[in-house]
């Protein structure tokens, strides 16, 4: 005889309780994941996952490679080459001089050419990014920096933009190593504050300029390329725009993201970027410092750039946002580095608008 028993599956066993997690949970984790490729793999396991990845509120953009524009799309440019370092070093020496006015015993010398920087372009997240819809922060990577420098060079530059320069700091240095344990005592005596006759002499003055207005033509060229994501995306909140070299950060919060949207753009004549107004520079140098965990930097120099107007008033909450922006621009031993800069003798310069 035959049993008729039965074996029925457990419906509870069979149930999928992933589906019995709340949409604004999966939002914070999706949030949590942020990258926008992982996103996009997240999008393709199920109907419910492709519907809410679109209302993540927090994305981030690794960017591969930079192009040329009038190059080939195929073939990437590396701007870690000495290649295109050294045509922008070049470039950058012949205009440097007809935009600086410097002051405060520094020399104006006259001459110089137009700016022939070459196009660079990126391929742009706006695609990738079109069928989000509520992006609040949003980080993109570039594959490397911008600057060119030689071998040993420390640069670092942050850039605060609205619809045109806000503030920028520039930090560089001929090179970091560890310090020796003898130290630089007398290096150190001779270090009064004020910088060396030397510094003129021996182009240390000029190289500083260059990295000054390289790091301005990378950060308003960056500011150039976001246009049409912030066009597409009228949610964002915060927009971070580095690169995997941690050499330039370029940020926009609520109100540059509104100054931005009310006010056009101003866009340089000769080149696909954002024109930098006429600005006011802070310089402090110092031949040697001494950081933490056993870490040196010698020629350290502090550049801090606001247009020209802004902040003459000596509003105190104003000062205070830029001393903030300023000591807040780098972290480790980079902050070490600033913090003890600004302690150091300021000198004035004036930059026309390029």
């Amino acid at each position: 005889m035959q049993s008729n028993t039965r074996i029925h599956s457990d419906p509870y066993l069979t149930e999928d309780h992933f589906d019995r997690i709340p949409d604004p949970l999966v939002l914070l984790i999706f949030n949590k994941v942020a990258d926008v490729r992982s996103l996009g793999r997240c999008s393709a396991v199920s109907k419910r996952f492709n519907s809410l990845v679109p209302l993540v509120h927090d994305v981030y953009v690794r960017i591969d490679r930079v192009v040329t524009v009038d190059g080939d799309p195929d073939e990437p440019l590396n701007l870690s080459s000495p290649k295109p370092r050294n045509l922008l070093s070049h470039l950058l020496k012949l205009m440097l001089f007809t935009i600086l006015k410097p002051f405060h015993h520094l020399q104006n010398p006259s001459g110089g050419n137009k700016s022939l920087l070459p196009q660079l372009s990126h391929h742009s997240p706006a695609q990738v990014l079109k069928n989000f819809t509520h992006i609040h922060n949003l980080r993109i990577e570039l594959p490397a920096g911008d600057v060119g420098t030689e071998d040993g060079i420390l640069l670092k530059w942050k850039a605060e933009f609205g619809s045109t320069l806000q503030n920028c700091v520039i930090l560089g240095g001929t090179w970091m190593d560890r310090k020796p344990a003898s130290s630089n005592q007398e290096q150190s005596a001779e270090d009064n504050g004020s910088i060396p006759e030397s510094f003129y002499t021996n182009g240390g003055l000029k190289l500083r300029v260059v990295w000054t207005i390289s790091s301005l033509i990378a950060a308003s060229t960056r500011h150039y390329l976001l246009r049409q994501i912030i066009k597409d995306h009228p949610t964002l909140r915060s927009l971070v725009l580095t690169d995997a070299d941690g050499q330039g950060t370029l940020t926009m919060g609520v109100e540059q993201l509104r100054e931005f949207r009310e006010k056009p753009l101003a866009a340089s004549a000769s080149s696909n970027r954002t024109q930098v107004p006429a600005s006011n520079m802070k310089l402090r140098y110092a031949p040697y410092l001494e950081l933490p965990e056993g870490m040196g930097m010698q020629g350290a120099t502090l550049v801090a750039i606001k247009p020209a107007g802004e902040g003459s008033s000596g509003n105190s909450s104003s000062r205070k946002e830029v001393e903030a922006f300023i000591s807040g621009a780098f972290d480790g031993p980079f902050k070490a580095a600033v913090k003890a800069l600004v302690k150091r003798r300021t000198y004035l310069l004036e930059m026309n608008g390029f």
